[in-house]
């Protein structure tokens, strides 16, 4: 008999057991970018279900995904992480929040490149903000966190269609009882051209 492999590195155990300030957590129930420091694995890929097939191909490709992230157990990128989130969300300074989240070195890492699209949405630059949403997603297809931002994007944008999807998604990631489906199910409801800012 199979038992599901978990995914999640010891570290991003110990990232979410970390203290975080009162209040940052509130932005993760849709008013921030998403990512924050207590929940830095929240948008990670679920484990695989009981029912699936262990074979030598997904193995490997466990052994790569540990090994690809084992930048979290370094205590600079821990660090630097939560700097920037404080940067995001304390100080609202996200050019320099850009700037301290691509020192860390690791752009590919759907959390890192979900706060920088977040905060190039925050600047205003919906391009860029949008290139780094993708990137986050191709990193990890079920982060949750970016599916939920990406759909804000997509509602400030006027594509309320696309924002639909992306609830959809959502609710296949981690149902439709979870704050991030809330939240952008929240932010559909809101009448069009409201002028409301996500």
């Amino acid at each position: 008999m199979n038992r599901p492999v978990l995914l999640i590195a010891p570290a991003a155990l110990s990232l979410a057991l970390l203290a975080t300030p009162a209040g940052i957590s509130a932005y993760a129930a849709g008013g921030g970018g998403g990512g924050d420091v207590s929940g830095v694995m929240s948008g990670q890929t679920p484990p695989p279900s009981g029912n699936s097939q262990t074979d030598g191909t997904t193995k490997r490709t466990q052994k790569h995904k540990k090994a690809k992230q084992s930048f979290l157990d370094e205590p600079a990128f821990i660090s630097g992480y939560r700097s920037a989130y404080a940067t995001i969300y304390e100080q609202h300074d996200y050019a320099r929040a850009i700037a301290q989240l691509r020192a860390l070195g690791h752009d590919d890492y759907a959390n890192v490149a979900n706060l920088i699209g977040y905060s190039w949405r925050k600047l205003g630059d919906y391009k860029l903000s949008q290139a780094w949403y993708e990137r986050a997603l191709k990193s990890d297809p079920n982060h949750v966190l970016t599916w939920q931002y990406y759909g804000l994007w997509q509602i400030e944008q006027g594509n309320r269609e696309q924002a639909q999807y992306h609830l959809t998604r959502i609710a296949q990631i981690c149902g439709t009882a979870c704050e991030h489906y809330r939240s952008l199910e929240a932010a559909l409801a809101q009448a069009p051209g409201t002028g409301l800012v996500y």
